[in-house]
C-alpha cells in the first residue's frame, strides 16, 4: 500500500464514519436510556453530565462529512498539484499551481487506481499527470506525444518528434526568457511544435544540447502512451524510462489556479491565475 493523501483520506473517512455509526447504533441508545432512568428530581448539570457527547464522536461526527465530502472531490472530480521542476515550460512554470481533471479518462477508485468507468483516452497533445512508473508514490506531469502501436522517435540532433516516419512541423518563435526559478533556461530556442494542423503547443530546445535517452525510439505498446517534457533538453521522460500504462494515469491538466515562484521574489504571478493549459 502506497502511503498517499488518497490513503489516509479513505481511512479517516472510514474511521470517522465507523465511530458515528457506532455512536448512533450504540452510544446514543445508553444515552438515552441513562436520561430515562434519572429521577425527576434530578438537576440540569446531572442530565449533561449523562447527555455528554465524548469528544471523539463529537470530531468524528463533525469530520465525518469534510473528510467524505474532499475524498470524492479529490478521487473523481478534481485534483491540485504543485509544479515543482522546469520540465514542462514554456507551458507551465515552477511554482505552477494546477487542477487536475480526475474523470477525462475514466471514474477509477481511490488507492487501488481500478478503472470502474471507462470516459475517453489520453490524445496526442494532453498535458497529463500520473504515477511515474518507476516509482508509483511520485506524480509525474508530461505532455502524450505517442498513442498505443505508434512508432515514434525523437531525433536529438534536430531536435525534431517523429511519428510514424512523420517529423512534427516546428516553427521558432524566438530566445526564451526565464524568469525566477526558471530563469536558467534564458538563451533557449522557444518554438511551437504543430501535432495537428490546428493545434500547437510551445517547446524549448537548446540546439548544441545533446542528451540521448535510451528509448528515442520505440513502438508504443498496447494501453502504454509515450510522453515528453515540453522542455525538451531539460526532461526525464519516456525517452530515458520508458512508456507510461495506462493504469498509472491520474488525469488530465486543463488550469493553472495559482503561481508562487519563491525564486521569483515570492510574490503571485496574477496574469497566470486561471490560465488554461494546452
Amino acid at each position: 500500500m502506497t502511503w498517499d493523501l488518497a490513503t489516509i483520506l479513505v481511512i479517516l473517512t472510514a474511521l470517522s464514519g465507523i465511530i458515528w455509526l457506532y455512536d448512533i447504533f450504540y452510544l446514543a441508545p445508553r444515552r438515552k436510556i441513562a436520561l430515562n432512568s434519572l429521577s425527576a428530581s434530578a438537576n440540569d448539570a446531572d442530565r449533561q453530565v449523562v447527555a455528554h457527547l465524548p469528544i471523539w464522536v463529537d470530531l468524528s461526527r463533525s469530520l465525518f462529512p469534510v473528510f467524505l465530502i474532499v475524498l470524492l472531490l479529490r478521487s473523481f472530480l478534481v485534483e491540485p498539484f504543485r509544479i515543482p521542476s522546469g520540465s514542462m515550460m514554456p507551458t507551465l512554470l515552477i511554482g505552477d499551481f494546477i487542477l487536475v481533471n480526475k474523470f477525462a479518462y475514466g471514474i477509477r477508485l481511490p488507492i487501488t487506481n481500478t478503472k470502474m468507468i471507462e470516459i475517453d483516452k489520453p490524445q496526442r497533445g494532453d498535458v497529463v499527470v500520473f504515477r511515474y512508473p518507476e516509482d508509483p508514490s511520485i506524480p509525474f506531469i508530461k505532455r502524450v506525444m505517442g498513442l498505443p502501436g505508434d512508432h515514434v522517435a525523437y531525433n536529438d540532433i534536430n531536435k525534431m518528434f517523429y511519428v510514424n516516419g512523420e517529423p512534427l512541423t516546428q516553427e521558432v518563435i524566438g530566445t526564451y526568457q526565464g524568469i525566477g526559478a526558471g530563469s536558467n533556461m534564458t538563451g533557449a530556442e522557444e518554438h511551437f511544435e504543430y501535432l495537428l494542423p490546428k493545434f500547437k503547443h510551445q517547446i524549448l530546445v537548446a540546439p548544441r544540447q545533446v542528451n540521448p535517452g535510451r528509448y528515442s525510439e520505440m513502438t508504443v505498446p498496447p494501453k502504454n502512451y509515450f510522453v515528453l517534457g515540453d522542455n525538451r533538453d531539460n526532461s526525464r521522460d519516456s525517452r530515458f524510462w520508458g512508456t507510461v500504462p495506462e493504469e498509472n494515469l491520474i488525469g488530465k491538466a486543463f488550469r493553472i489556479w495559482m503561481n508562487w515562484d519563491l525564486q521569483n521574489g515570492g510574490i503571485i504571478s496574477w496574469h497566470r491565475l486561471g490560465t488554461k493549459i494546452q
